[in-house]
């Protein structure tokens, strides 16, 4: 019984991380649909959302089969429920690149505003936040949950640095780039929308492996176990 139930365990860790290849692929698509201006890779991108939400209805239904039928304690109850949260996060984070992907056919028939710099940096950290905070969970590796945490802030200053040059460089001074600037604004926050689910992800890992709340209580990611 208990090295069938490690297997049901294993299976929900490989769906997860099915899930979240699939998510990491999108935010990738997105982006490289916004630098080459492609409205097939923006409409791909946006048609293949629903094989993710059928990944998260299938973890879903794995979650509660297990909590039903192995009734499980301690950290393997909290395994399972944060696999549930997780899988939510997760798909959250692909509508955002399925945000991203319908900005991006709004742009596609102009040319853009701006060489893109900071935006495709965000693309590769929430990329790797991504990354890092599935890594975690399967590991159940509190430490690069915490890393993941404080990337979080290099997140929100990529946003900012967007935002500050297309409102002071292009829209306060034309006018007219309004409408190619706009889908950009919104581009830099999908992105750190997706890199704030990451966080709440690691977030959700401490709590399942320390049993510690550190959801709105940043003070406790130094603390002892």
């Amino acid at each position: 019984m208990e090295r069938h139930f490690d297997v049901e365990l294993a299976d929900l860790k490989s769906s997860i991380l099915q899930m979240g290849d699939l998510v990491e692929e999108a935010i990738i698509d997105s982006v490289e649909a916004l630098k080459q201006l492609r409205k097939d890779k923006a409409a791909r991108v946006i048609a293949e959302d629903k094989i993710v939400d059928e990944c998260e209805l299938k973890i879903d239904e794995e979650c509660l089969d297990l909590l039903a039928l192995r009734q499980p304690m301690a950290v393997d109850l909290r395994f399972i429920t944060m696999a549930m949260k997780i899988s939510t996060d997760l798909e959250r984070m692909a509508d955002l690149a399925v945000d991203i992907s319908q900005r991006v056919l709004e742009l596609a028939d102009k040319p853009l505003l701006k060489p893109l710099v900071d935006i495709p940096k965000l693309t590769l950290l929430a990329q790797k936040m991504t990354r890092d905070a599935i890594s975690s969970f399967v590991n159940k590796d509190a430490e690069l949950a915490r890393i993941v945490i404080s990337s979080d802030r290099e997140a929100d200053n990529l946003r900012d640095l967007v935002q500050q040059e297309l409102l002071n460089d292009y829209i306060s001074k034309n006018k007219t780039t309004i409408p190619r600037a706009i889908p950009l604004l919104l581009i830099a926050r999908h992105l750190e929308r997706i890199c704030d689910h990451a966080t709440n992800i690691a977030e959700d890992v401490i709590y399942m492996v320390e049993a510690k709340v550190v959801k709105h209580h940043l003070e406790k990611l130094d603390e002892n176990s």
